[in-house]
């Protein structure tokens, strides 16, 4: 099993992932449009953001996307963001979920980064004990502002 950049043609599948958080969606029901096709052409070209996707031997297990945010806390160590984490709801409870944290967490360390962050819904206890469980901490209160 690895953690990889994902490619134009696995965008669907990684939609697919985001779309639906309690079925498996069909990736060739999924429509790319020129704004998805924009942020992928976007987050593929920038160094400091992976859209990555989990994969043993076949589709797409699982994706998440990590952005690396240079900062001057820690010594000047970069931080790892952790964002959009999915895995396809018939293959949770697998240990996959804790494979793709794992592997994204080793991808930050070989980077050089000194902290891994995320944020999660507050709707969701579920992601909340599974982040728990593999060491996260509560540290902050999140804001957002639409704009």
């Amino acid at each position: 099993m690895i953690l990889r950049p994902a490619t134009r043609a696995e965008l669907p599948a990684v939609l697919a992932l985001l779309a639906d958080e309690d079925r498996v969606v069909d990736p060739a029901s999924v429509r790319v449009t020129e704004a998805y096709e924009r942020a992928f052409a976007d987050i593929a070209s920038d160094p400091r953001n992976e859209l990555l996707v989990l994969v043993d031997e076949g589709p797409v297990l699982g994706c998440l996307q990590a952005t690396y945010v240079p900062g001057l806390g820690r010594g000047g160590a970069e931080r790892a963001l952790i964002e959009a984490v999915r895995i396809r709801a018939d293959l949770r409870g697998a240990g996959l979920g804790r494979r793709l944290m794992e592997l994204a967490a080793d991808r930050a360390r070989g980077r050089g980064c000194a902290l891994v962050q995320l944020t999660s819904n507050k709707e969701r206890a579920d992601a909340h004990r599974f982040y728990a469980s593999l060491g996260y901490a509560r540290s902050h209160e999140g804001f957002k502002l639409a704009l």
